[in-house]
């Protein structure tokens, strides 16, 4: 196999990471040092550290784009990130970098969603507009760093410096963190070592982010389909989807439904692993990259989708968002979810001894902008069902997100 040949000349199933790949054994190491683990890379270890955490635990039960009470087969933020790390490692070993990083980042990603999906986030922004806002991404990087506690030593995951890397900046540079969410929680690792938010993400990171664009407009057809959102006839004349559904009807369209949906979201996914696949070889041949550090401070991203495809994609994106996410039937419950969320937030604000037993000792010590910000971290953790229990706890009339 060439030395340079950016992994086009892999067999299947066969691994060669690559000089400018994540190294875990040169990994830039961990907040707080622990002894190495004997059987695992500190890449594998962060991946399962996010597994076994309970925030990845309660994404079972967090929203996609339909609540759980709406049918036992849509995807939720779980399927959803065990689908993005399954996406995350086929490129990254196409492209010769380290899976286990890529795989750890596509598995927590979504940790810091809320319940009701992004409906839950817009409600928390908006309540949280007067003590800086709310954002998933940050939440994320604020979870993994320092709200699980469940390990003796410290608080967090205590993940390597490359994962919280990829965290913080998998969605580009973060060119002034003053005004950024993402960087104002970064900033909380400063004493240890700077992210160097200026720069890109790591391959691998960048690899993560492509590959949750993949997953959810290719899984949110899916869904819409099974919905009765979108219509296959009408799916035929929708930007990128529209000429795969072409080919792969070109010999009829007598496919039962399900079938039918598969075949058409199969050919989705392979299309754009193919393309990203392909156009990232080729920056790459053009950057030729010898470290890490040569991905990092590159003039821009290494790894994306070729410039029509990633245009056919946002056009896509701009078709769902249209059809699926702003469905009256979506929006008529994400409406209500969203009320859930912003009653939660204020009855708990202002009644904090409503919060568990186990908040309490946090609360004695809070008020005005740090209470509103741990009212903030409570709500956020919760699941869709256990918001919807609470709020008919604590309030006479709970929608019914129907």
């Amino acid at each position: 196999m060439s030395g340079n040949d950016y992994g086009a000349a892999l067999k299947p199933g066969e691994r060669a990471p690559a000089s400018y790949a994540a190294s875990a054994v040169a990994s830039r190491g961990r907040e707080h040092t622990e002894p190495e683990c004997p059987t695992r890379s500190p890449f594998q270890r962060d991946r399962d550290r996010v597994i076994h955490s309970t925030p990845f635990r309660r994404l079972l039960h967090k929203t996609q784009v339909f609540v759980f009470h709406e049918g036992d087969h849509y995807r939720t933020r779980l399927t959803h990130s065990l689908e993005v790390a399954q996406i995350a490692r086929t490129i990254a070993r196409q492209l010769r970098l380290d899976e286990d990083l890529a795989e750890a980042l596509a598995l927590a990603h979504d940790l810091g969603h809320p319940p009701f999906g992004h409906a839950g986030e817009r409600a928390l922004d908006g309540i949280m507009a007067d003590y800086g806002g709310f954002d998933h991404n940050a939440q994320s990087l604020k979870i993994v760093m320092r709200l699980e506690r469940k390990y003796r030593g410290f608080d967090g995951l205590n993940l390597t410096w490359e994962t919280l890397e990829g965290l913080a900046k998998h969605n580009g540079p973060i060119i002034d963190e003053r005004d950024n969410a993402v960087g104002k929680v970064a900033r909380l690792l400063h004493p240890w070592r700077s992210l160097q938010l200026e720069q890109h993400a790591s391959a691998e990171a960048q690899v993560a982010a492509l590959a949750d664009d993949i997953a959810y407009v290719s899984h949110d057809t899916d869904d819409g389909l099974r919905a009765g959102l979108l219509q296959m006839r009408d799916l035929k004349q929708a930007p990128f989807a529209g000429g795969i559904a072409e080919r792969v009807f070109a010999g009829g369209d007598d496919l039962e439904d399900s079938r039918a949906i598969y075949e058409l979201t199969r050919a989705m996914i392979t299309v754009m692993i193919s393309d990203c696949v392909a156009e990232t070889r080729r920056r790459l041949a053009s950057l030729e990259p010898g470290t890490p550090e040569d991905i990092r401070m590159a003039g821009g991203p290494a790894v994306a989708f070729s410039e029509p495809v990633g245009a056919d994609i946002r056009n896509l994106k701009a078709y769902l968002f249209e059809r699926v996410y702003r469905h009256d039937r979506v929006m008529r419950v994400m409406g209500d979810a969203e009320l859930v969320v912003v009653d939660l937030f204020q009855r708990y604000l202002t009644e904090p001894a409503l919060l568990p037993e186990a908040w309490q000792f946090a609360v004695r010590a809070r008020q005005g902008r740090r209470l509103a910000r741990l009212v903030a971290d409570f709500v956020a953790g919760m699941t869709d069902r256990l918001a919807i229990a609470e709020h008919r706890r604590l309030f006479d009339a709970t929608p019914e997100l129907r």
